[in-house]
């Protein structure tokens, strides 16, 4: 089922807002539906999930799986590679209210081999006037232009405008130094801006559809992204921006921003070809 959407599924609620939130993208997008779940059958709560797809998403094609696999993460990053999407809850079965992000989906997010989208919450559309943005978080980094490219995709699929959000920072000075002048701020604002312009060029002439506002703000990443996505409809990051170390199961810009999100949020990870 090459380029299907891929759902972890456990029956959680966390899992069913999962499913819910696959279950149209992959009707948007006109995809298959794959659910999955990993460990000793669950074949009621499956075919239950598979009726409420057919359901709530006419025209779906969706298969259901079991995965005999001791280890949850291990299981959707092998089926990740044949996948357009992989889809999970925040937390699942077994999750713990205090942890903000559980293990499963920050190790897919970190090691899948396509890009993921974490469902905490689903932003009501009828709570506010217009259609919600798609935002992305723009950086410069080659995994951040992965998510551009996404992020448009997914803005033009939604007839929905796009945000580009870029958190800058004063570089440091050692010694007793005079502060930044007001002419060297505005330079580096300038640079800064460029930045931004480098990485969305291009894009306005394959999505000529798509509305983009760009947003450089001085302050630290996470927070200036998550105020720029409190009204959207998705958040595109990548798992590792400038300075990521491969090491590191997920960057600490994206995993704040998957943990405190207010709508779902795709992770996009580097290229590996």
């Amino acid at each position: 089922m090459n380029g299907a959407i891929v759902v972890g599924y456990d029956g959680s609620p966390q899992a069913q807002q999962a499913l819910a939130w696959a279950a149209q993208e992959a009707r948007r997008e006109r995809r298959a539906l794959r659910l999955v779940h990993v460990g000793e059958g669950d074949g009621q709560s499956l075919d239950a999930a598979v009726e409420r797809v057919r359901s709530e998403a006419p025209g779906v094609e969706v298969t259901a799986d079991v995965e005999a696999d001791r280890s949850v993460p291990r299981a959707l990053i092998r089926l990740s590679s044949d996948a357009h999407l992989l889809v999970v809850g925040s937390r699942g079965r077994g999750g713990f209210e205090g942890l903000l992000l559980g293990s499963v989906s920050s190790a897919v997010a970190a090691h899948a081999h396509c890009p993921v989208v974490v469902v905490r919450q689903v932003p009501d559309a009828s709570s506010t006037s217009g259609v919600r943005p798609v935002v992305v978080g723009v950086d410069g980094s080659p995994t951040s232009v992965r998510a551009i490219d996404l992020a448009f995709d997914q803005a033009s699929w939604r007839n929905a405008p796009l945000v580009a959000v870029h958190a800058w920072d004063l570089p440091a000075m050692m010694g007793p130094v005079p502060p930044w002048t007001l002419e060297e701020v505005e330079q580096l604002l300038v640079t800064e801006k460029a930045v931004v312009a480098e990485s969305l060029a291009g894009h306005a002439d394959r999505y000529p559809d798509v509305k983009v506002e760009t947003v450089v703000q001085l302050g630290a990443p996470a927070p200036v992204v998550l105020d720029a996505a409190s009204d959207a409809q998705l958040l595109v990051v990548g798992s590792r921006g400038r300075g990521g170390f491969g090491g590191l199961l997920l960057g600490s810009v994206s995993q704040v921003v998957v943990s405190h999100a207010s709508c779902p949020v795709v992770v996009v990870q580097p290229s590996v070809g």
